[in-house]
């Protein structure tokens, strides 16, 4: 599946790229609305893009009774985002949408950098919302972790039933004249090509630990870009800060990986899932 990443498109301001996609990621929805940080809440840099917009969301209630409703006539698969400030408000969004037909899966957005213990925090919030739903569980990790094998492995053992990799990392962006903070809250998310990188090697990482079907995200521009994270074990790709830039972005995308899968010799980009695990387990083999 080719999918958005949380908060990189409007699918109702922009439902025909919504639409191109093989399904659609929600911006996080929290139990309360939630305004979000002040602006200035995007920038762009030399590697990427820059964002803080601090969970910014209609909360659950209007979520349910407005938006879900719009999003339907999609016609896609919906994920929806999820998250909360501790593990009850994920349970009470994902009972919040247990019995709704129109929802395929619930994104965890369970990124959490700041706590003492991403790998308890993450079976805490996987465990309560796996009791409240049965809606599959896909779990979305921070990179900013000693450890993002040791959270995944948590998660899976929790009840998710897979992993979306990865979350942005934080950066600083300054003003040229000032050498002030140019975001409001100063510090953002980074993404772009400078997380690709960091994306393969949690990708990799939690392929090995878990077995678990993968989202892969993270400076993601071309189908080149999604072979390679296919290759370290993804199943699934998703487009994030492209999608601000090029709207056509998902075609492009899909064109390219059939054809980047085809200079390797592949008849199907299915071929190159964990292809880089066998070259590794090849030259351990021969030492």
């Amino acid at each position: 599946m080719l999918l958005n990443a949380s908060g990189c498109l409007d699918a109702l301001t922009a439902p025909d790229v919504a639409r191109s996609l093989d399904g659609f990621v929600t911006k996080t929805v929290t139990p309360l609305p939630r305004e979000g940080n002040a602006p200035v809440r995007i920038a762009e840099t030399d590697v990427g893009m820059l964002n803080s917009i601090g969970l910014a969301n209609p909360g659950i209630d209007r979520f349910v009774t407005r938006t879900l409703p719009q999003l339907e006539k999609l016609g896609v698969p919906l994920w929806i985002s999820v998250g909360g400030f501790e593990a009850d408000d994920y349970a009470e969004i994902c009972s919040r949408l247990d019995d709704h037909a129109e929802v395929s899966a619930i994104e965890l957005n369970v990124s959490c950098p700041n706590v003492e213990a991403p790998a308890e925090s993450a079976t805490q919030i996987v465990a309560a919302a796996r009791i409240a739903t049965r809606k599959p569980l896909w779990a979305k990790l921070s990179p900013a972790v000693p450890d993002i094998a040791e959270v995944a492995r948590a998660a899976q053992a929790a009840g998710a039933d897979g992993l979306s990799l990865v979350n942005t990392i934080r950066g600083l962006k300054l003003d040229a004249r000032t050498l002030r903070p140019v975001l409001g809250p100063g510090q953002g998310g980074l993404s772009g090509p400078a997380l690709k990188p960091i994306a393969l090697a949690a990708v990799a990482s939690c392929f090995s630990a878990t077995g678990l079907p993968i989202v892969g995200m993270g400076g993601v521009q071309t189908g080149r870009d999604a072979l390679e994270l296919i290759a370290a074990g993804a199943r699934h790709v998703a487009l994030g800060t492209v999608l601000f830039a090029d709207p056509d972005a998902p075609g492009r995308v899909r064109a390219e990986l059939h054809a980047a899968a085809s200079e390797h010799g592949w008849s199907s980009y299915d071929d190159a899932y964990g292809a880089a695990h066998e070259e590794m387990l090849s030259v351990r083999k021969t030492r």
